[in-house]
């Protein structure tokens, strides 16, 4: 099974760096450039284990995903529950540590998939891997752009975490 993997190191603690990647509506499209459009399904008004969250990427894919951990400040996980026709499986980590400097954070992102049918897996997964691991670098990096964005910073530090 496929896995493709980015890392960052940004300069803030591992509390605010997980809060900032749980940020939600106007504050997550200023530093998230993956999703277009996202939002909790099912009555949920906040993240956690078990909550659904409905998202539609920058390539206009539609995905409904399943929080199966969340552990702040330390890490976060979701599964697919339904998205596009070419993925039978797909999961992803977030992970953030304290970095090698003081108020520094390292965040790990890795996300697996399997894609469909499978005839075609062995060509679709390397054209995947290329694909995601492009996204995931893109989606990093404006993770870490976010940890220095004073606006985002701010909208993370609040108690509703800036939802």
């Amino acid at each position: 099974m496929p896995v493709v993997e980015a890392v960052a190191t940004v300069p803030v603690p591992p509390e605010l760096a997980f809060a900032v990647s749980q940020t939600v509506g106007s504050v997550r499209y200023r530093w998230d450039p993956f999703v277009r459009e996202q939002h909790f399904a099912d009555g949920a008004t906040r993240p956690g284990k078990g909550v659904r969250t409905v998202t539609r990427s920058r390539h206009g894919l539609l995905m409904v995903s399943e929080y199966v951990s969340y552990s702040p400040p330390s890490h976060v996980g979701m599964k697919m529950v339904r998205g596009p026709w070419f993925f039978e499986m797909f999961a992803g980590g977030w992970r953030f540590a304290a970095g090698p400097e003081p108020g520094t954070t390292v965040a790990t992102w890795r996300y697996n998939f399997r894609c469909r049918p499978a005839l075609l897996r062995p060509v679709a997964e390397r054209i995947g891997t290329w694909l995601l691991g492009r996204d995931i670098r893109r989606r990093i990096a404006g993770f870490a752009a976010g940890c220095a964005d004073p606006v985002v910073v701010a909208a993370a530090a609040r108690p509703d975490g800036g939802r």
